[in-house]
C-alpha cells in the first residue's frame, strides 16, 4: 500500500512514518521545505513538495496513492485566521484532490480538544462537541467537512496528548499548565498506539465515515505527569483556563471495532520502558 503523509516533519508525523515504512508500506511525505525533511529516512520515504494552501501543488501528491494519512496542522501561536486557513481549507483542498485522484482511504488526526469542556466526563465519539478555542474549532470544521463527503472513504482519528520517544512535549506544555490543578486529568497516548491505531485505519474494512478515539487506558493526573518529567505539580490558580482542557476520551469503540490494544496503557509503563 502506497501512502501519502502530511505533516511528516511535525512531532506524530515524523513518527508514524518512520513506523509505517518499518510496517512495509511505501510511503510519500508532503513537505513545503524538503530541507526541513532531513531527519525522515530517504531511503525509503519519497519526498514531494506542496502546500496545503496552493491546491494545484497537491495533485503531483496524492497521484497514485492508496490512501492519505493528513496530520499537518497549524496548532501554537496560530490566529484564528491562520488556523481556519491551513487546518480548514487545507484540509478541503486536500480531500478534493485526494477524491479526483481516486484516493482509496483518506484518514485524518483530528483532536480530543474539539469536545470542549465537559466538567471531566468520558468523551464519546458521538458526543456534542463544543469548543471554544481556534484549534479545535478549526479541526471540527474539518471533519465535518470530510464527513461530508459521499465518495471518499473517510475515517477520523481524534488525538489525546501525544508522548514519547524522545518527544519534548511534556516539557513543552508546562509552562502552559503550570497554573491548572494538580488533580485535573488529562487522556494522553504514546506516538507507538497512535502509529498502531492508524495502521489499523489503513488496513481494516470497517465503515468509512467513522470517528475513532484514541488514548491509553489510564488518564494521568497533571501531579503525575510533570512528576514524569522532573517537574512540580502545577499550582493550580487559573483552574478557570484549565476546564477547556478538561474533557477525557472513551477509547472503546476503537478496541471494539478494530481491536485496538495500547502497546503502553500507563504512563508508567513506557517510563520503566525508557520509551
Amino acid at each position: 500500500m502506497k501512502i501519502l503523509v502530511t505533516g511528516a516533519t511535525g512531532k506524530v508525523g515524523s513518527r508514524l512514518t518512520q513506523r509505517l515504512t518499518e510496517r512495509g508500506y511505501s510511503v510519500r511525505a508532503l513537505v513545503r521545505e524538503p530541507a526541513r525533511a532531513a531527519g525522515l529516512d530517504a531511503a525509503r520515504v519519497e519526498l514531494v513538495r506542496g502546500d496545503l494552501l496552493d491546491v494545484d501543488s497537491l495533485s503531483a501528491a496524492v497521484r497514485g496513492v492508496d490512501a492519505v494519512v493528513h496530520c499537518a496542522a497549524f496548532f501554537r501561536g496560530a490566529t484564528p485566521e491562520q488556523a481556519h486557513a491551513v487546518n480548514d481549507l487545507g484540509t478541503q483542498h486536500l480531500a478534493s484532490v485526494s477524491r479526483a485522484a481516486a484516493v482509496k482511504r483518506f484518514i485524518f488526526t483530528s483532536t480530543g480538544l474539539v469536545y470542549g469542556s465537559n466538567g471531566g466526563r468520558l468523551a464519546h465519539e458521538g458526543d456534542p462537541c463544543a469548543p471554544t478555542a481556534a484549534y479545535p474549532l478549526s479541526k471540527l470544521a474539518a471533519e465535518r467537512f470530510l464527513l461530508g463527503i459521499e465518495d471518499l472513504d473517510v475515517r477520523v482519528l481524534r488525538l489525546p496528548f501525544v508522548y514519547g520517544d524522545g518527544d519534548p512535549h511534556i516539557q513543552e506544555v508546562l509552562p502552559v499548565m503550570r497554573s491548572f490543578p494538580a488533580a485535573q486529568r488529562m487522556s494522553i497516548g504514546h506516538h507507538a498506539d497512535v502509529a498502531q491505531a492508524i495502521a489499523r485505519l489503513l488496513e481494516a474494512p470497517s465503515p468509512a465515515h467513522r470517528i475513532y478515539n484514541v488514548v491509553d487506558d489510564e488518564a494521568p493526573d497533571l501531579a503525575t505527569l510533570f512528576a514524569a518529567v522532573g517537574a512540580p505539580p502545577p499550582d493550580g490558580s487559573n483552574a478557570e483556563f484549565a476546564r477547556a482542557f478538561d474533557a477525557l476520551m472513551d477509547g472503546r469503540r476503537i478496541r471494539e471495532d478494530l481491536g485496538f490494544k495500547p502497546h503502553f496503557p500507563r504512563l508508567a509503563e513506557a517510563l520503566a520502558a525508557g520509551a
